[in-house]
């Protein structure tokens, strides 16, 4: 089947079917023509399926007429089901696909910094270059502990938060480039090689990391698995295998894009730790020890419960999802 000349002659068609199962209030004349519509359009999906099992054209497809079936035959998607599946199945498998590809983001991002430290503070003259010496003292001594006391609680975790989730939905997004995510992994791990050579060159590098420990390990750890998304995401439209360019990327990018909607959730709890647990007066084991809980716990969801779903078929898809979202808008 030429899949574009065969969307060609009955996309008119299957868009005015996406409008009218969109539309609240339908007539009886819009209503006869909504069944009529998906009726075709049905046939139309069976037709595309049997060519191509997977595909963008069929996806959207397939997401009108679940919507137009929802508009004469209720709702056989239970939203809360769907919403249940999504965080217990499809996320967790997502994030497992990646999982090899987040490693490798995290030993070349700790491997630049330690190159970058090692090398800042081995070369005379180098950390002379980043400031006066009443600068970096003024950074070791008190600008980098006060960063995280100066600000209130709510607002200094909303920021990290926003900041930080910012930056990963860019990775995710962007990784379709190429370039994007290998240049924010540099970025991102010279800054810390910089700070900890600071730090260290004051004498103060016991207390860089203890100071990112709590919060950094599930902070970074989302980094990396943003990162690890955004590449997977670039190397199916470099190597899409027997799948198109244009199919592979669709559905790697259905998938992988579900990742960020995990970010959200990993970096909000990370922002939590560095805004509420960093600036308490506890011991350093328990601020710790709470910062490695929150991570383990992101690793169980990924490689326990992502390889448990995986195992069972499930490659992360938001279709189902999506349906479920549309039973909510529906009627």
């Amino acid at each position: 089947m030429d899949l574009e000349a065969y969307s060609a002659v009955h996309g008119d068609r299957w868009q005015e079917l996406d409008r009218l199962a969109r539309t609240r209030r339908t007539s009886g004349p819009d209503a006869d023509r909504l069944v009529a519509g998906y009726q075709e359009a049905a046939t139309d999906l069976a037709r595309i399926r049997g060519a191509a099992p997977r595909t963008a054209t069929g996806d959207r497809l397939s997401l009108a007429v679940s919507r137009a079936r929802l508009r004469f035959t209720g709702t056989p998607v239970d939203p809360l089901t769907a919403l249940s599946a999504f965080f217990v199945r499809q996320l967790p498998a997502a994030m497992y696909r990646i999982r090899w590809t987040t490693l490798w983001v995290g030993a070349a991002t700790a491997a630049i910094a330690v190159i970058v430290a090692v090398w800042i503070t081995t070369t005379p003259g180098a950390t002379a270059t980043f400031g006066s010496p009443a600068a970096l003292r003024q950074y070791a001594t008190e600008d980098f502990q006060a960063y995280y006391s100066d600000h209130g609680l709510g607002a200094f975790s909303a920021q990290v938060w926003s900041n930080n989730a910012f930056i990963a939905a860019r990775m995710v997004a962007f990784g379709i480039t190429g370039l994007y995510v290998p240049v924010s992994i540099v970025q991102n791990a010279v800054s810390l090689g910089v700070s900890a050579a600071i730090m260290h060159s004051q004498g103060r590098l016991g207390d860089f990391f203890l100071y990112i420990a709590p919060h950094g390990q599930l902070e970074l750890y989302s980094v990396f698995l943003a990162g690890g998304a955004g590449l997977m995401i670039a190397w199916s439209w470099v190597a899409p295998g027997a799948r198109t360019r244009a199919q592979a990327l669709a559905e790697d990018g259905r998938a992988l894009i579900t990742v960020a909607v995990g970010l959200v959730l990993t970096l909000l709890l990370s922002g939590l730790v560095e805004g509420v647990v960093t600036r308490q007066e506890w011991p350093w084991a328990v601020k710790i020890g709470i910062g490695t809980v929150a991570l383990g716990a992101v690793l169980w969801y990924q490689w326990v419960l992502g390889g448990r779903a995986h195992r069972a078929g499930e490659r992360g898809d938001v279709e189902e999802f999506e349906r479920g979202a549309t039973a909510l808008t529906a009627g």
